[in-house]
């Protein structure tokens, strides 16, 4: 069994990503319902990731200094923060500062200082686990979690739909919820305990991102993590979800228990990874379980009708997050055990980076018709660049224990 702190930051996964799906599946939709144009949509989309950048890229190269503990419970006010401001305001300005200071996550995916903090936590607090297993079931609990948050966020405002709410009033009660859980977030962190606080390095460290001896791997990774983050950044879930809805008018439910499925499917495949790492290594399970998953995102927007476009997306998902546990494995293998959480930040925030420019090229695409097509097939094409570089200049990094 798990040590109560590796229980516990498996709990905090839960509930955020949970938190993460319920609000992805209907923020674009909330903020087209609240009269922002798909311009401005993307640029709030977009200040939200690049406010993230800086607040994570801060918080997770000093959290070996501020302590891991005050770190996570600083990202989880910082969660309660942003989704307040949206749920009280239609003000462009209120809603952009909330965005780039506050946490909030328009992928469904990992935002703020959380992830690396924790797989830095998780692997110190159950040493002598297989790292890739250990981080396939943390993956896989996350993925779980935000199917059901989006099931849950999409069914709720159908429901609230139903029973004659109007759309602005139904979609801002996944806001709400957003911001319930990110205080449930609080209280879990607020039990963990000093055990997974990093040692305190003694000697002075000159570099201003606290990495040293790891700097050319953590830059050459840095790099190639932002450009995968960009092309991902073009089709993040609710890009995706207002995609389906402008192409093939689902309704809130239906795009709730579509990301459900999706979201289950890659929990399992970011299971699999683990014993097909153990047999191919971790650098080959990244790359050759991405580059098909990439043809799919390609597939997509030319699938003629709703049940085709489905079943490619499903089955993309299927093996898309296949390099998940593997990267995460990877990053921590690849630097000097004291440069891990700087290291997994850095990282972390490199993926953020390249994320955070992308929607507001995309959401203008999409909101047309006519172009929906292009953000899906640019994503794929640039996702296949990256597995090729990556297994190209990757090779030969000797991987730490």
């Amino acid at each position: 069994m798990l040590p109560l702190d590796a229980r516990l930051l498996f709990a905090a996964r839960i509930v955020r990503l949970f938190a993460y799906g319920f609000v992805a599946v209907v923020l674009v939709l909330y903020l087209a319902a609240i009269g922002l144009d798909s311009h401005r949509i993307g640029l709030l989309l977009t200040l939200t990731l690049a406010g993230d950048v800086v607040v994570s890229l801060y918080l997770t190269t000093r959290a070996d200094v501020l302590g891991r503990k005050r770190t996570l419970l600083a990202g989880a006010v910082l969660m309660i923060g942003a989704a307040v401001v949206f749920a009280v305001t239609r003000d462009f300005t209120l809603l952009v500062l909330a965005a780039t200071i506050g946490v909030i996550s328009p992928s469904g995916n990992e935002v703020g200082p959380f992830l690396a903090v924790e797989q830095v936590a998780l692997a110190q607090a159950a040493q002598g686990r297989d790292r890739t297993s250990l981080f396939a079931w943390y993956n896989l609990a996350g993925s779980f979690a935000t199917a059901a948050g989006s099931l849950a966020g999409g069914f709720l405002a159908g429901l609230l739909m139903k029973q004659g709410f109007g759309a602005a009033t139904s979609y801002r009660s996944a806001i709400i919820a957003y911001a319930v859980l990110g205080a449930g977030l609080a209280i879990i962190f607020s039990r963990v305990s000093p055990a997974i606080e990093g040692e305190r390095i003694a000697r002075p460290v000159r570099s201003l991102f606290r990495v040293e001896h790891s700097r050319s791997i953590v830059l050459r990774l840095s790099s190639l993590f932002a450009l995968d983050s960009f092309a991902g950044g073009l089709v993040v879930q609710s890009i995706v979800a207002y995609w389906f809805f402008r192409r093939f008018g689902l309704s809130p439910a239906a795009l709730g228990s579509l990301f459900f499925g999706a979201n289950l499917a890659a929990g399992v495949s970011a299971l699999a990874a683990a014993r097909i790492a153990r047999r191919f290594g971790l650098l080959n399970t990244m790359v050759f379980t991405h580059l098909p998953s990439n043809i799919l995102l390609i597939l997509v927007p030319l699938m003629p009708t709703l049940p085709l476009a489905i079943a490619v997306l499903l089955l993309r998902f299927s093996i898309s997050q296949m390099d998940v546990p593997t990267r995460q494995a990877f990053v921590i293998a690849a630097v000097e055990p004291a440069e891990r959480t700087a290291a997994a930040g850095i990282t972390g925030v490199a993926r953020t980076t390249g994320a955070a420019l992308a929607p507001v090229i995309a959401m203008p695409l999409v909101a047309s018709l006519s172009h929906g097509w292009v953000p899906f097939v640019a994503a794929g094409l640039l996702k296949i660049v990256y597995d090729v570089v990556l297994l190209r200049s990757c090779r030969g990094i000797r991987l730490e224990g």
